[in-house]
């Protein structure tokens, strides 16, 4: 296993010694757990992030803030803690904004990555349970990949290898793992039930009739994030705060009693409490740990993982001391964003939309570039306010570009906000503020030049701000109309589609929906026809855009729409565009669970595919 050191860009020449001994990496060195003689210190780009001095330092900087946390029901005071569960130089024309005469700027088409899966940042791939390669698709299913002919009448199931140590959650029809193709091999992610453990499985295609398990690694931490930039798989990995066996007040001197033992424990943690671990023994090198000087950032520790799958077992490592799912990755930049501990439960989706926990006043953001398998700290600074999830960043020519909510640093109003690198910082450039005064903002779509921002309370004002001048964005024009969008899809160039949910006057939803914008005038944009579901649906792309796809030869959008709680029913909503007008047509696919799985995939044939909880087959556009 190799490891990569978090460098700097003002310390660019400044490496720690080439070759680490296996024993210092996994945590058995026997001497002080210094950073090994002869590697010189690691001097970081600003002091928001520091690297500890030594193995010792960084352990007591864990237990120190760990200390703070702690109380007599164990972490935070008697709530249990579970794990939260989300291009800088260019980007593709189909991803990204174009000139225009009428308006200044403009929407223009996105499709889905050729693996066939709707992506946020096109040139970034995103695991999902399905992939698709020329004649081969894969999905995942209870555990199993699939691997299946798409080139003939019907799709033909060419072979089923079991991954065993991929778990998912132990309900019927789970698929047990999320994958992406690279190269001729699959990388299958899996959690754990209890989200604590992540396995990495790399599987070779060279004959896809009989694959092969090439490697197989469990780690102790939740998978929140996979990508793959050209042929380097990279794995956002959480570790939350330890399971330690806490006391319980009893008697009349329960609490203080309990408290101390408590602290006692978090006192006899170890690295391995903290860290990722392969074995029982941290995997991070103590040296490729950072430390945020913001102590109310929550308290873990966020790994990014990458490796070629032609060489699985020779990972990569740059950690962060603080546990946050909020990451965003552009082509050649990592941001992580680092909000205020919050309490709740996790989600088995990897990236999967979450709502934000409670809002505190400022978050840290800190930024990475991308090279290969190294992800090196470049810069870093805060926003007033919060960041919900991935969607509600982006970055194109330099600029890093935030959708915030309010906080207790704020006013009670959403913002965009731009930023650029000045040296190590992340400064702020420019912003625009009042965006849904005492609204929510429920979904994002960012372009080159533009941002379109949705809030909701009562009504869903639609926002057009311009990012032309990242220093000077400037608010367009805005829409209100009943209901609001959880998910902007461009249909071209002056067209969008949003997912989300019906409301009347009063806020109340209604059930699902599609709405079809026509912003040809981003000044004046206009909501031009809108597809209402029954009562008490929803749209599966407010939670999972991978439910939705978009045909631009066809102009027809195909979504998964569901409806019910105790039972469950799946429809493919087929929404074909004529002149500004949506048709739809519902098309019954699924029940219960397994809903959840529903994919619709374009092919290279030109065909599409649909993936339900037990088949594969054709799926007719036409009807």
């Amino acid at each position: 296993m190799s490891v990569r050191r978090i460098t700097t860009a003002v310390a660019a020449t400044t490496t720690l010694a080439a070759a680490v001994g296996v024993g210092y990496l996994l945590g058995t060195d026997s001497g002080s757990g210094d950073v090994p003689p002869g590697s010189p210190p690691i001097a970081l780009a600003n002091a928001d992030l520091a690297v500890a001095a030594s193995c010792d330092d960084l352990l007591q900087s864990y237990v120190d803030r760990g200390i703070e946390q702690v109380g007599p029901y164990g972490w935070g005071g008697g709530i249990v803690a579970f794990d939260a569960g989300g291009a800088a130089e260019s980007s593709s024309p189909s991803a990204g904004m174009e000139r225009s005469a009428g308006s200044g700027v403009k929407t223009s088409r996105s499709t889905s990555n050729e693996s066939g899966t709707n992506v946020q940042e096109l040139g970034v791939d995103e695991s999902d349970v399905v992939k698709v390669a020329g004649p081969l698709l894969l999905r995942m299913r209870e555990g199993e990949l699939l691997a299946y002919d798409v080139s003939g009448a019907e799709p033909s199931l060419l072979s089923t290898t079991r991954i065993d140590d991929s778990r998912g959650n132990g309900l019927v029809g789970d698929p047990g793992g999320e994958l992406l193709l690279v190269g001729g091999r699959a990388v299958v992610t899996g959690t754990s039930p209890d989200g604590l453990e992540t396995t990495i499985t790399t599987v070779d295609l060279a004959d896809p009739t009989s694959p092969s398990i090439v490697d197989s690694t469990t780690v102790r931490g939740r998978a929140s994030a996979v990508r793959l930039h050209g042929d380097v798989v990279r794995v956002v990995l959480q570790t939350g705060l330890p399971e330690l066996d806490f006391s319980f007040p009893d008697g009349t001197f329960g609490q203080i009693r309990a408290e101390l033992r408590n602290r006692s424990l978090v006192r006899d943690t170890t690295l391995s409490d903290w860290l990722p671990t392969i074995d029982g023994e941290p995997f991070v090198d103590c040296s490729d740990v950072a430390v945020p000087d913001d102590e109310t950032v929550p308290l873990g520790t966020t790994t990014v993982v990458a490796f070629d799958p032609a060489t699985p077992t020779e990972l990569t490592t740059t950690a962060v001391a603080t546990d946050s799912d909020t990451a965003y990755f552009s082509t050649d930049r990592f941001y992580l964003a680092a909000g205020s501990a919050t309490w709740g439960g996790w989600t088995d989706c990897m990236d999967c939309r979450v709502g934000p926990g409670m809002p505190s006043g400022t978050t840290p953001l800190y930024a990475f570039a991308l090279d290969g398998t190294t992800t090196t700290y470049v810069a870093s600074g805060e926003v007033e306010g919060t960041i919900a999830d991935r969607w509600s960043m982006d970055a194109v020519g330099g600029s890093l570009r935030v959708a915030v909510g309010p906080s207790s640093e704020t006013g009670n109003f959403n913002s965009v906000v731009t930023l650029r690198e000045d040296g190590s910082d992340l400064v702020e450039d420019g912003r625009v503020d009042d965006l849904g005064v005492d609204e929510q903002i429920k979904s994002v779509r960012w372009f080159d030049d533009l941002a379109i921002v949705v809030t909701f309370r009562q009504t869903d004002p639609l926002y057009a701000i311009d990012l032309t001048d990242p220093a000077s964005p400037r608010l367009l024009g805005e829409l209100k109309i009943p209901g609001f969008s959880e998910y902007l899809h461009p249909l071209g160039e002056h067209r969008l589609i949003g997912m989300g949910q019906d409301a009347d006057l009063n806020g109340m939803t209604r059930g699902a929906q599609a709405a079809l914008f026509d912003v040809t005038d981003l000044t004046n944009p206009r909501q031009i026809d809108v597809v209402r579901y029954d009562a008490e649906s929803y749209a599966g792309a407010a939670n999972d855009p991978r439910q939705f796809t978009w045909l631009p030869e066809q102009r027809v959008a195909l979504t998964v729409v569901s409806q019910g709680w105790s039972g469950t029913t799946g429809w493919v909503s087929v929404l074909s565009l004529d002149d500004g007008s949506m048709t739809n047509r519902m098309v019954e696919v699924e029940h219960g669970s397994d809903v959840a799985q529903v994919r619709l995939v374009p092919l290279s044939s030109g065909r599409v595919a649909l993936v339900t909880g037990e088949d594969v087959s054709f799926f007719d556009i036409a009807g």
